[in-house]
């Protein structure tokens, strides 16, 4: 069985390295381990009747702290040859097949796993899995100091450092500190000037894709921020507070073409009329047309030279 045992170990040496036949540090150590193995399996056939003696004496042979010597060689060149799944593009090692080929997508793109309520897809079912949280509301991941809840555990890992103040992310330019990443990332395009994201209509550049889908809203026209008094539509959530004050001060009813505040419909309805041009009073008796009625009454003062039994026509004369 030892010879059988050998050749199998000697057949799996050759598989490996032939795999990587051009790292000339790795056939190195696998030739040494080879040896090593070879000389190994000859210290256990001398020792084995020295193992029986140890079991008796309670004493530790040279041979067998040797023997684990070895063993602990062997298991670490073992480690070191196993990582032979190696991306192409990138060079990043893997020691399972399947670790690699989820990799790969990183590069082609791919993204298999899709949901079922929204069509978002993703390159990893686990991704998928934090995502569909999105949908079902779960959050497993609270904050033990203000309750918040969180899909994933590395979002709860993040916001832990509101509370703690941590930013290990520091800018090497102006010594700005960020909490994540991807904020130092962002920011350091304030030294380099860099606008990757571009508007393909009108052609100005941002340094970050949020600036540039809000800008998008004025070509679309949309506004997804409601006021939920009055139902008007906003562009930007910090317009939307700013309208919100207007209500706060108990007017609530705004002219669309020129945004003036009224308290009350009638109001707003009267000045409508100073842009569409509307007079609906007319006098009867000359026919000039007004857009309120009380210029109509005072135009009636020419025609009667009172207003409610009080005479003001030697005013007008004067």
């Amino acid at each position: 069985m030892a010879v059988i045992k050998q050749e199998s170990e000697d057949i799996k040496i050759v598989e490996v390295f032939s795999m990587k036949p051009g790292d000339k540090e790795q056939q190195t150590d696998l030739m040494q381990l080879k040896e090593e193995r070879q000389e190994l399996e000859e210290m256990e056939e001398k020792n084995q009747h020295l193992k029986d003696h140890d079991c008796i004496t309670g004493e530790k042979s040279f041979s067998c702290s040797m023997t684990k010597k070895f063993s602990s060689r062997n298991r670490a060149l073992q480690t070191e040859t196993t990582r032979d799944f190696t991306c192409q593009q990138c060079g990043k090692s893997f020691t399972q097949k399947s670790s690699l080929k989820s990799h790969m997508r990183i590069h082609t793109g791919e993204k298999p796993f899709t949901c079922p309520q929204c069509g978002n897809s993703f390159s990893r079912k686990s991704s998928l899995n934090d995502h569909m949280r999105v949908h079902t509301g779960d959050n497993p991941f609270t904050c033990q100091q203000c309750g918040n809840g969180f899909s994933r555990k590395q979002n709860l890992e993040v916001h832990m450092r509101v509370h703690s103040g941590e930013k290990p992310f520091t800018c090497d330019q102006c010594g700005n500190s960020f909490t994540q990443k991807s904020s130092l990332n962002v920011h350091m395009r304030v030294h380099t000037g860099e606008n990757s994201f571009t508007c393909h209509q009108c052609g100005k550049s941002f340094s970050r894709t949020g600036n540039l889908q809000t800008h998008m809203r004025i070509h679309t026209g949309e506004k997804p921020f409601t006021c939920d008094q009055c139902g008007k539509g906003f562009r930007w959530k910090e317009t939307l507070k700013s309208h919100m004050r207007i209500h706060s001060r108990g007017k609530c009813f705004i002219c669309d073409q020129c945004g003036r505040t009224f308290k009350n419909s009638k109001c707003l309805k009267n000045h409508v009329r100073n842009h569409t041009g509307e007079s609906p009073f007319s006098c009867n008796l000359c026919g000039k047309s007004f857009s309120k009625k009380g210029n109509l009454q005072t135009h009636m003062i020419i025609h009667t030279g009172s207003v409610k039994g009080v005479s003001v026509w030697k005013e007008f004369q004067m």
